[in-house]
């Protein structure tokens, strides 16, 4: 079906008549009149290429016996003739490059697909009946009903994929807890699969002055063989083979994610790990549990800290600092005296949080509404068995046939809490 054609044959015929185009008549964006109907017949479209044809043979043949005759045609009739021949060429044009548009896109003739332009304008009614009718003055519209949208649709006038997102570079990663439990204890090495250590259990001290010649006091000593594992903190990811060689920096991604992932696991262990299967005993569970010596009552959670810190001292390890949540924390900076005047926050004040000269560690690793305060370096040790290392492979069967890569994240160390009497594990006692 060549629309070109029948434009050329159209515009002819218009002449012919003596037609004016209509102003509406101009190259748009154009869609069905009918809102998708049927899909035009070829057949009936070649019948009417032909009758158009046999239109412009007739003017022609009329055009030239005028001109034998003498007869000229008026300067009215030939600017309307040349105005109508101007625009009808401007809206062949722009038919031919959309329906070429369609021909690349896989509907280059309306039949199957969307109805082109040519395909419309041919089967629509109006211009029809104006082709029909005997020449006279005239002119004839085609309305357009497909409203262009950003749209993804196939409907008509759908024109959301032609626009491309603006695409930001990187990976915006959640937040990552501030991890500082390790910090606190001493660090050590060990080149085994369990820790062991002889721990004083128990010290009878009967020392006392003694008689020439008389048995002199004794003291008891008791000691006990503590062991503990190393354990081994472990996870895992899969990615195609594809989309690393193709996002390199995903790789490296990967890798930091999964290395911050062992670490809040470790925080945790060190922190709470109950010594089950394969946990770390952790500090609190072996922490001693808090109680104001002396007699002494606290009246706040300042005060509780402060006696923590003395049954610290009086066991004989002088505490090194507090582990708290962040909300208690801001609970104590922000308590007021009876003026309104903050205790010990100062909102202008950008030190380093400090308690009674001791530095506050705050975590959400720590329970709300719970302290820990110590001797942390003389308490406990922690000991790396293997640094926390990455792993990539494909040698999985299942990897293999799919083309995935497994990433590995591991690491293996073990804890010790040499002095549980340094540590004192409290409760504020604010949530029920």
């Amino acid at each position: 079906m060549k629309h070109p054609n029948i434009l050329a044959a159209s515009s002819m015929a218009a002449l012919a008549m003596g037609a004016v185009v209509s102003p509406e008549f101009q190259p748009r964006e154009f869609g069905r009149k009918d809102g998708g109907a049927d899909e035009p017949d070829i057949k009936q479209l070649s019948r009417d290429l032909k009758a158009a044809t046999d239109k412009v043979k007739e003017f022609a043949e009329d055009a030239k016996g005028r001109l034998e005759k003498g007869e000229q045609l008026t300067a009215a009739a030939k600017e309307k003739a040349d105005e109508a021949l101007v625009k009808f060429n401007e809206l062949s044009a722009t038919m031919t490059e959309i329906e070429q548009k369609l021909a690349r896109s896989g509907n280059p003739d309306g039949n199957g697909g969307r109805k082109s332009v040519g395909s419309m304008v041919v089967a629509d009614e109006g211009i029809k009946s104006f082709m029909d009718r005997a020449p006279s003055k005239g002119s004839v519209a085609f309305a357009c009903k497909a409203i262009i949208t950003s749209l993804t649709t196939d409907a008509d006038g759908s024109a959301g994929d032609l626009i491309i997102p603006d695409r930001q570079s990187g990976i915006v990663a959640p937040p990552e807890r501030r991890l500082t439990v390790r910090d606190l204890i001493t660090p050590g090495r060990t080149s085994s699969n369990a820790i062991q250590f002889v721990q004083e259990t128990g010290f009878t001290n009967n020392a006392a002055t003694a008689a020439e010649t008389t048995q002199k006091a004794q003291s008891e000593l008791k000691f006990d063989l503590k062991t503990l594992p190393v354990a081994t903190i472990a996870h895992w990811v899969q990615a195609s083979k594809q989309i690393l060689a193709d996002a390199p920096m995903l790789e490296s991604y990967i890798d930091g994610r999964l290395r911050y992932g062992l670490a809040y696991a470790e925080e945790l262990q060190l922190l709470k790990g109950d010594g089950t299967g394969s946990n770390l005993l952790g500090i609190i569970p072996q922490a001693t549990a808090y109680a104001a010596p002396g007699g002494l009552v606290a009246d706040n959670m300042i005060d509780q800290l402060r006696y923590a810190m003395l049954q610290a001292v009086l066991a004989e390890y002088p505490a090194t600092g507090h582990v708290l949540n962040p909300i208690d924390w801001a609970r104590i900076e922000t308590m007021k005296d009876g003026e309104g005047r903050y205790i010990i926050g100062n909102p202008t004040n950008g030190a380093t949080p400090t308690l009674w000269r001791l530095p506050v560690v705050e975590t959400p690793a720590m329970t709300v509404d719970k302290f820990l305060t110590g001797a942390f370096k003389l308490a406990a040790q922690v000991f790396d068995r293997e640094d926390a290392n990455v792993e990539l492979s494909t040698e999985d069967r299942d990897n293999f046939i799919k083309n995935l890569v497994t990433i590995r994240a591991e690491e293996r160390l073990g804890l010790a809490v040499y002095r549980p009497e340094a540590l004192i594990y409290g409760d504020f006692g604010n949530v029920a």
